[in-house]
């Protein structure tokens, strides 16, 4: 059965270009009511325009769909905030929120300003929890809502010269697995996507040949997968060019050792089995490690939990 998203009101931030815009329109095109987000400023935030949200409405309403645009700025909570109310005076509610804003502010750490780093955690991290908080109430009341992040390869693996960028960006993925936790009870799915495409964002890092690879509409389903009615939630989602993954943050089974073996010797000399990773899990939730390492303590003192 197809996924749809009839009766759905959908938010997409920053969804004038690039990825966001794949996702309005496809979204649009799957029956959701949508708000096209955009700031409307250069990559780098700097200056503001209603007319790249203005132009997707345009092509969502001739396509037959259901589209405003809004120009609030993610990184001011207020503007967020009305965004959300007027999503839900004209149409209801608001069901689905795509966090997808961003700006780039690139430099090697020791060059990069402390402005430069604040204000684009301002708009990832920050803007995000703007979007999630402005939505939750609502959705807890629906006892419905699904949200999908946006996170990077940049924060999960590292990248020159976006210390920013890669700090906010791993931030959110915390971000998600609290939430997902906390909207467990209410039906509350939170998802994120770390998603590589040719945008705005990545056009001067690329050839040319691999740039015709990375359609942003490639990320788009995957996104629309975790916004679905049946969607998983607390899912890392790695897109693009086509292909899909799911992203795990492993912990070792790692070792337990005796007290008089609590020094950096003893790590240093124990670490090839520390860090051995042939039996890696996933972990459930922060109690979760909590848990695993007293079991190993108890073990290793003969206690029975």
């Amino acid at each position: 059965m197809a996924i749809r998203f009839d009766g759905r009101v959908a938010i997409v931030t920053g969804a004038g270009n690039g990825l966001g815009r794949a996702h309005a329109l496809g979204l649009a095109s799957r029956g959701a009511k949508v708000v096209v987000n955009d700031f409307g400023g250069a990559r780098d935030g700097t200056g503001a325009s209603l007319s790249p949200a203005e132009a997707v409405v345009e092509e969502i309403r001739k396509a037959g769909g259901t589209a405003m645009a809004d120009g609030a700025d993610v990184s001011n909570f207020e503007q967020v905030t009305a965004m959300v109310e007027r999503a839900t005076k004209e149409w209801g509610s608001v069901d689905i929120m795509c966090a997808n804003a961003g700006i780039l502010r690139d430099k090697s750490f020791g060059k990069m300003e402390a402005a430069d780093f604040q204000k684009v955690l301002d708009v990832h991290l920050v803007g995000t929890f703007y979007c999630c908080k402005a939505v939750w109430a609502g959705m807890r009341d629906l006892n419905y809502g699904r949200i999908v992040l946006t996170t990077s390869s940049s924060g999960l693996y590292g990248n020159f010269g976006q210390a920013n960028y890669g700090a906010a960006k791993s931030g959110m993925v915390g971000l998600m697995n609290v939430l997902a936790e906390e909207g467990r009870k209410n039906n509350i799915r939170v998802n994120i996507i770390s998603p590589t495409a040719a945008t705005r964002m990545t056009e001067e890092l690329l050839p040319p040949q691999a740039l015709q690879l990375m359609k942003p509409n490639a990320i788009t389903p995957a996104v629309e997968y975790m916004l679905s009615e049946d969607a998983p939630t607390r899912t890392i989602m790695g897109a693009g060019a086509g292909s899909f993954a799911v992203i795990k943050i492993l912990e070792s089974e790692g070792i337990n050792l005796p007290e008089s073996e609590w020094t950096p010797d003893a790590i240093a000399a124990h670490f090839a089995e520390i860090s051995d990773m042939s039996k890696a899990k996933a972990l459930a939730g922060a109690f979760e490690q909590t848990q695993k390492y007293v079991a190993q303590a108890a073990a290793r003192a003969g206690i029975k939990l």
